[in-house]
């Protein structure tokens, strides 16, 4: 491995050399961030489609879930700490910049950056690539959408080598990965399912991964060894952030399943369910939502470990509900109101 792996930290040197980038690598891993699936992606593709809306969020929380275990199994250094924790520094001098985004505190592989960005937005490319068959001959017009999806997980992919997060062959497999996750798990979506499946769905998730963690730790499987070498080798402490921890994806994932059943299953929601929404009105929710989801994501964030995941749970909790079921009742009851009698 430790070829592997310096071939990785000679072709992340090689992205370096070209620091006037920085800002632009920087943007893209932003991008292809997981929490953006819940905060950006999800409101955009349901306002687009509302089938559409709920494949990209399930399939986001599922392919989460499936990269935290499996990298439980399959562990992976990062870029960021191997070179110092290794001989590769001692044996030849190594010019590389880290980065706030850099210190993620769990293993390395595959890329989750690339793995649940790809499998979550699986579905929105389908749609849009069968839009385009409908609408148009040209092959070059029907090719966008898959062109463009996989230009955005290499962009993605360089960003995380760049920034020192990933080594080339995690990119790789969690862009393959993406892929095959997305074509898999796209017709398995739940939609109008009954409430207790999603319940149901929430417990699963939960209980299977602390099964895993706590059998894993019982057979001698020290689970913290990445938290302690990102510790130990971030340029600066305050970059260690608790949202990259593994526990805090469960958190997300969790809290994610409940809200978007009872979201479905709240009388709001029920009560636009058959309405649609006009064009003018589904730009603006998608809009506010993001908007919303991000101020709310950013708020509070106490240091406090216990405080944080439980804030964290009502926050992913309540998301789907924003999306789902209040904005769309508040724009509809603005648009209303503005709405003279007989236009009605």
């Amino acid at each position: 491995m430790d070829a592997i792996y310096s071939n990785g930290i000679w072709f992340a040197e090689l992205l370096q050399r070209a620091p006037c980038l920085a800002d632009f690598w920087l943007w893209v891993t932003f991008l292809g961030d997981p929490k953006c699936i819940f905060i950006m992606y999800f409101p955009i593709a349901y306002f687009l489609d509302r089938k559409v809306g709920v494949k990209v969020l399930w399939l986001g929380l599922i392919s989460e879930w499936l990269n935290l275990v499996s990298k439980w199994f399959l562990f992976g250094e990062r870029p960021f700490w191997w070179v110092l924790e290794s001989a590769y520094s001692s044996k030849r001098e190594v010019s590389l910049q880290q980065f706030p985004a850099s210190c993620e505190t769990g293993p390395g592989c595959p890329s989750g950056h690339c793995m649940i960005t790809g499998a979550a937005l699986w579905p929105l490319v389908t749609t849009l690539s069968a839009w385009s068959s409908q609408h148009s001959k040209s092959r070059m017009i029907k090719a966008v959408p898959f062109t463009v999806y996989l230009l955005l997980l290499l962009a993605v992919g360089l960003s995380r080598i760049f920034i020192l997060a990933h080594f080339p062959h995690q990119v790789l497999g969690g862009i393959m990965a993406g892929v095959i996750l997305g074509w898999l798990l796209e017709s398995r979506a739940p939609l109008e399912r009954e409430l207790s499946f999603y319940l149901q769905a929430s417990l699963f998730l939960l209980l299977s991964a602390l099964t895993t963690f706590w059998t894993l730790i019982a057979l001698g499987v020290d689970l913290n060894w990445s938290l302690s070498l990102a510790t130990k080798w971030c340029a600066n402490r305050e970059w260690i952030r608790i949202d990259t921890r593994p526990f805090a994806s469960l958190t997300r994932d969790v809290a994610t399943a409940l809200g978007l059943g009872l979201a479905l299953h709240s009388s709001y929601y029920n009560h636009l369910k058959w309405e649609k929404l006009s064009r003018p009105q589904r730009v603006w929710c998608a809009g506010l939502a993001t908007l919303v989801l991000k101020v709310l994501s950013n708020a509070a964030q106490p240091q406090n470990l216990a405080l944080w995941y439980g804030l964290t749970f009502v926050k992913y909790a309540t998301f789907p509900w924003v999306v789902v079921a209040l904005l769309p009742r508040l724009v509809h009851a603005v648009a209303s109101r503005k709405t003279p009698p007989h236009q009605k």
